[in-house]
């Protein structure tokens, strides 16, 4: 296990400051609900561990220590701020690093006296938790993947193989290398049968259209860009995926394997100043240009969300069927359990619902 100074810590934004989610006074009550509703989703989602430490967060903060002060005190949106998985992420990268034998104990174990121990670990981690706090987690969730390809696939079919593929908020750009994945979906194969990273996420619906894709290029943006060959980067991945899902951190490491061997492209930038030179730069003739995302807009401001939609309506006002636009937006429309996934395709502007997705794309709800 790698050493508790080896663990990355984010350093993206003072947690005082630049909240993601809507500005409101600070509501302890609301705060432990939050992490309560955190608890029952992660239960609902195979994980009784992370939701026992989410269940136990919400019974013991409290003000004496600045990693539950700043927990309890928190001005933003806990659900769009993902405050729950940020000191989860924390929690879970401390048990990795074996630096809290009894911790790591209690993890590895996967039950135990959870409320007992947080209150101990926060007491006597205090300062080293705190900057977990500072930003929002980089799952780099590989499994969504098993809706976003689909997706594209439904491009290529209306458009020609030939894609070019631009991610928002790729962080350390594992689902960049998506067409490098194996997928079984709706009972079909799709992809690399060979590949390390293999997809079959819980199919309710028809089968997806299936269609040769060939990637021309590929490129990605995030403000803070993970880069795998680092070690300490690794664990900061490992850290934010729910330890006693052991088919996702399995996915996980063979996806940050691929991405070892094979390095996608990623700029450090904001996404709408990223995505507005992207846009403006030349188009091949027969190459499909398709910007996706996923679970990454609850993070931007607003209005680098309203300069992201504004730049894609101009983009595909001048695009053309030898130079088609797509985008494709795996992201929560309301505070709900699954996601949307939505597909626009230019130059007609239409936008049609592909489909319901949970969050870690376990299940695909696929209307087509």
């Amino acid at each position: 296990m790698m050493g508790v100074a080896m663990v990355a810590r984010p350093l993206l934004v003072h947690r005082n400051k630049g909240k993601l989610g809507q500005m409101t006074a600070p509501d302890e009550n609301a705060i432990r609900e939050a992490f309560r509703t955190q608890a029952a989703f992660c239960l609902a989602s195979g994980s009784p561990l992370t939701g026992e430490v989410c269940a136990a967060l919400a019974e013991r903060m409290d003000h004496k220590t600045r990693t539950g002060a700043a927990i309890l005190d928190w001005q933003g949106n806990p659900m769009a701020d993902a405050l729950m998985m940020r000191i989860t992420g924390g929690l879970n990268a401390l048990a990795r690093s074996g630096a809290d034998p009894v911790l790591s104990a209690l993890y590895h174990a996967r039950s135990g006296d959870f409320r007992g121990q947080v209150s101990r670990v926060l007491a006597e981690w205090d300062d080293w938790l705190l900057p977990w706090l500072d930003g929002p987690p980089q799952t780099n969730e590989v499994a969504r993947a098993g809706a976003l390809w689909p997706g594209i696939m439904a491009v290529a079919a209306r458009f020609g193989p030939n894609v070019e593929l631009l991610e928002l908020g790729a962080s350390a750009g594992l689902n960049l290398n998506l067409d490098r994945f194996g997928y079984v979906l709706g009972g079909a194969a799709a992809g690399d049968p060979d590949s390390g990273v293999q997809l079959k996420p819980d199919w309710h619906g028809k089968p997806p259209v299936f269609a040769p894709v060939a990637v021309a290029s590929r490129a990605g943006v995030d403000q803070n860009p993970l880069d795998v060959s680092k070690p300490e980067v690794v664990e900061r991945l490992m850290a934010f995926v729910w330890p006693d899902q052991d088919a996702r951190v399995a996915r996980i490491s063979a996806a940050i394997a691929l991405a070892q061997a094979n390095p996608p492209p990623i700029t450090r930038a904001d996404a709408a100043d990223w995505l507005e030179d992207r846009l403006a730069r030349p188009q091949p003739q027969g190459v499909t240009r398709i910007v996706y995302h996923s679970i990454v807009l609850q993070y931007v401001a607003p209005e680098s969300r309203a300069r992201i939609g504004s730049a894609m309506e101009r983009a595909g006002a001048a695009a053309t069927e030898e130079r088609p636009l797509a985008w494709l937006s795996y992201e929560f429309a309301s505070v709900t359990p699954t996601a949307e996934l939505r597909l626009t395709l230019w130059p007609d502007g239409a936008t049609r619902l592909l489909g319901h997705v949970h969050p870690h794309g376990a299940v695909v709800d696929w209307a087509g």
